[in-house]
């Protein structure tokens, strides 16, 4: 089976996202991938828990990708042998009316995970310097003050943007939150593949919606502004990494391992030790219980 390094997939240099590849042979079956994902998550299971009774740090995992890069199923998966009492998901859609009242970062903000727990992303605060870059007139529904029409929306907007993101995060590492940031790399055949999937099974028709091919079409757009995203707000204690997606058990193996390799370096997480009395009395409190009617 092929190692999976960290660098080669954390993205700490400038980079062109043509040349990041949205493929990677394991050089193992679908079955054999599957089985070596299970292992992995198991023992991040065991990192949770040790985790949690530690309560000094919490994992912040944010996964964004184009419609179809397998978002959704990578966290049922990569996750489905964690306590749920320690793991907490979001999934962000179209702001709602509450939201809007607020900035764009504060639904997020009450979003991130307790010390001790894993929070999950599904879509982040990304889309701010991403949908709303590829359609612009989103921004006339949060109100702003200083946001009068899309003349306003300038680089000089979107650069404050990217800035204010990168202090939330350095604010959240710096107070003991581990982030992850996973860039599912998708190619546009594939999505193409997938869609047709979608329509082509009754069962997934429910998950096809027009507006997936309007967005399709801008899809360079996109890419140019994740190629921005990418560059400007990988950083080392908020890093991103890309993940070659085209074939599913392998991306969900390749964060899996990325997440188990780095949260097993944090040599300080250990379970709390017993208070010296009541560690001192452990045999009277086994006792006790033995000795009970």
């Amino acid at each position: 089976m092929k190692d999976i390094h960290i660098k080669d997939f954390k993205i700490s240099s400038k980079i062109n996202i043509k040349d990041l590849p949205t493929s990677l042979d394991l050089g193992l079956n679908k079955k054999k991938i599957e089985r070596e994902l299970r292992t992995v998550s198991e023992n991040l299971a065991d990192i949770q828990n040790t985790m949690y009774a530690h309560g000094k740090y919490a994992v912040l995992m944010c996964i964004q990708g184009m419609d179809t890069a397998g978002k959704d199923s990578l966290i049922r998966e990569v996750f489905k042998e964690f306590n749920v009492r320690g793991i907490v998901a979001h999934s962000f859609k179209k702001p709602t009316e509450l939201e809007l009242k607020h900035d764009y970062l504060w639904r997020h903000v009450i979003a991130l995970p307790a010390r001790g727990k894993f929070g999950i992303f599904n879509r982040t605060h990304y889309e701010n310097v991403l949908v709303t870059r590829v359609h612009p007139e989103y921004l006339m529904y949060e109100n702003m003050p200083h946001v009068n029409s899309l003349e306003d929306v300038n680089e000089a907007f979107w650069d404050k943007r990217i800035n204010e993101i990168n202090n939330f995060e350095k604010h959240i590492a710096d107070n003991g939150t581990i982030v992850f940031k996973f860039f599912l790399n998708i190619s546009k055949d594939e999505q193409k593949n997938r869609l047709l999937r979608r329509l082509n099974k009754p069962e997934k028709n429910w998950k096809f919606s027009p507006d997936d091919l309007d967005e399709r079409l801008c899809w360079d757009q996109y890419q140019t502004y994740y190629e921005d995203a990418l560059n400007r707000t990988s950083k080392p204690h908020a890093p991103w990494y890309n993940i070659p997606a085209d074939d599913k058990p392998t991306a969900r193996y390749i964060v899996a391992k990325i997440l188990y390799d780095t949260l097993k370096t944090y040599t300080d997480i250990k379970e709390p030790e017993l208070p010296a009395h009541q560690k001192e009395n452990i045999d009277l409190y086994k006792a006790q219980l033995e000795n009970e009617d």
